[in-house]
């Protein structure tokens, strides 16, 4: 009888042993994974890394400030561009002279929509030279200066002619630049 049990023993145990997770999860230890992506692009100017993603805090105003002056105060915001240069790898293609940004988002109307609790209120974007950007349309172009470059604009947040109402507001505006 003891030896019976011995040939079913020996089996179950070789098969915990093979299909044990704790097993195979320790074969597997030290191993793991990394996806990525990316593209390569030919510009003019790369975007420098504290320029691409930026958060710009609004002060809080109150509604009887936006009544009486129609606007909050400007927040300045900047995009530099570095390695700018003029000759493009192509030879054939001619040289790289000018850019136009573009800043899109929500639109209400020319101005910048904004989202939450706040009510009658929208962003407008102007450039240092005074041109107001207007959703998904491009700014007057610009001369590309080798090296780097800064581009300055102004952000504020200004009535846009609806029933004002109090409250906390959110917006994402994305930029982008086309070399030419």
């Amino acid at each position: 009888m003891q030896r019976c049990v011995s040939y079913w023993v020996h089996p179950f145990i070789l098969f915990v042993l093979i299909n044990n997770p704790a097993q195979a999860a320790h074969s597997s230890q030290g191993w793991g994974r990394v996806n990525m992506q990316g593209s390569i692009i030919n510009t003019a100017c790369a975007i420098a890394a504290g320029s691409r993603e930026q958060t710009i805090d609004m002060d809080t105003v109150s509604v009887g400030d936006i009544m009486r002056d129609g606007q909050d105060t400007t927040r300045p915001f900047s995009v530099e561009l570095i390695h700018c240069e003029l000759s493009r790898p192509d030879l054939g293609l001619p040289d790289w002279r000018h850019f136009q940004v573009t800043f899109d988002g929500e639109a209400d109307g020319a101005l910048f929509g904004v989202n939450g609790e706040a009510k009658g209120v929208a962003l407008e974007i102007t450039d240092s030279r005074g041109n107001k950007a207007t959703p998904g349309e491009p700014l007057p172009s610009g001369e590309i200066t080798p090296g780097t470059m800064k581009l300055d604009y102004m952000m504020k947040l200004v009535a846009n002619n609806q029933v004002l109402k109090a409250g906390g507001y959110t917006s994402a505006v994305r930029f982008k630049l086309d070399y030419y």
